[in-house]
């Protein structure tokens, strides 16, 4: 058997292979842009060179809200102990001024009738917990003050202040943390991807809002914006241009009724950014659809914002999102299994603008698409024919009772002739 080199020559086999890589075209991928708005609603944005750092500490409650749990705890536990570590050696100072920690007034207490500012406090140790015990008022009952030392009073008094003090801010920062707006808003959710679909003769943007817990939304209202880099005449870029573009709602106070999932329409009209985009188009737009729900929880009274953004890799051209609400027993249910489901459905590829200008593009997109639903159908029929066709030969082929037999019909004349019934 001869070589493979010996009936291809490589000279000829270079040549082909270069020949090949010149008509096929080189598609590089188009760098992928950072996005505004993560889908789970966190900015994508970083500060930096700030130089005015002070500005921070000026607003300290809501510095203090914005830190992680990880920090705030550290600083929650920090200011109790330095607290206590500084008022514990006010205690220590006031007691050896005093004279307190003189050895030798221990026993001239027995004695005579010394009374020191804080009885038991001969150390730091002891005057630690003494500061414990005043600040957290626990009063164990051993140390406790005198009415020798204007000066121990003072101290009391200031640290109940400071304490206080602590208490109301550590403790109204933690649960500004726990109850703060943007927890509301996991349960708030949007489907992954949106679509455009013909809905009423229009050309629309939809995507998918829900709720998924009991307690609803007051006075929820949906804004969307185009986030785009643009250049003006004058040439300056401008790297986020925020557009609203408008929603679809029947009611005047544009607010949602949001007790069920809805579906968010956008009419693209000559209003919208999106009027001069086609099916084929919209794959090269570097734009970013920006999805903002507003809303007033109806347990706590807190106004709540939830937000995401559509890429255009995430909106699918000419499909509709399934319904999921379904009526059974007399109760509303509501499948999230199917939250973000679409189906395909006949939409023109062409821009809003050509639809408006040409209407029969809509018709034709219609009928080709029932002339394919026909023909899909007159397939499906075809085949469960053919296939019921081939199960029952083949049932008669396994079992042979259902085969008809011959019937030999005999004549006077002696000639016999076969006939099957």
């Amino acid at each position: 058997m001869l070589a493979r080199k010996s009936i291809i020559p490589e000279e000829y086999v270079l040549a082909r292979i270069a020949a090949e890589n010149l008509r096929k075209p080189r598609i590089r991928d188009r760098p992928r842009k950072a996005r505004f708005i993560a889908k789970n609603g966190a900015c994508n944005l970083a500060h930096k060179n700030i130089r005015e750092q002070g500005r921070f500490l000026q607003d300290i409650f809501t510095t203090l809200v914005d830190l992680k749990w990880r920090h705030t705890l550290v600083i929650f536990t920090m200011s109790f102990l330095c607290s206590w570590l500084l008022f514990a050696m006010m205690w220590w100072l006031v007691a050896f001024a005093h004279g307190d920690m003189d050895p030798s007034t221990e026993s001239t207490t027995n004695s005579t009738k010394w009374t020191p500012c804080v009885t038991c406090v001969r150390s730091f140790t002891s005057a630690f917990l003494f500061s414990i015990e005043v600040q957290v008022t626990i009063g164990f009952g051993g140390r406790m003050m005198t009415e020798e030392c204007p000066l121990a009073i003072t101290v009391l008094i200031l640290q109940n202040i400071v304490g206080l003090i602590i208490n109301a801010v550590m403790l109204g920062c933690i649960f500004m943390k726990t109850a703060q707006a943007h927890r509301r808003a996991e349960t708030l959710i949007f489907s992954r991807q949106a679509v455009i679909a013909v809905r009423n003769g229009k050309l629309c943007f939809m995507f998918r809002v829900g709720d998924l817990r009991k307690s609803m939304i007051i006075s929820a209202s949906v804004r969307i914006q185009v986030v785009r880099k643009t250049t003006t005449p004058e040439g300056e870029v401008i790297p986020i241009h925020q557009v609203d573009i408008p929603v679809d709602n029947p009611l005047e106070s544009n607010n949602i009724f949001l007790v069920a999932p809805l579906i968010i329409c956008h009419v693209i009209d000559k209003r919208s950014p999106l009027y001069d985009i086609s099916a084929a188009d919209l794959v090269l737009q570097d734009l970013e659809l920006i999805v903002i729900l507003e809303g007033v929880v109806e347990t706590t009274g807190i106004t709540t914002q939830a937000r995401t953004s559509y890429i255009a890799e995430e909106i699918l051209w000419g499909h509709r999102f399934v319904p999921i609400v379904t009526e059974e027993e007399g109760v509303y249910a509501v499948d999230y299994s199917k939250f973000g489901n679409t189906v395909k459905v006949a939409a023109p590829r062409c821009s809003a603008r050509e639809l408006d200008e040409k209407p029969s593009i809509l018709i034709q997109t219609l009928q080709k698409s029932e002339l394919s639903h026909q023909n899909s159908l007159r397939k499906r029929n075809s085949m469960r024919r053919n296939n019921s066709i081939r199960r029952s030969n083949s049932m008669r082929r396994t079992n042979p009772s259902l085969i008809v037999p011959k019937v030999q019909f005999i004549t006077p004349e002696g000639n016999q002739s076969a006939s099957e019934t």
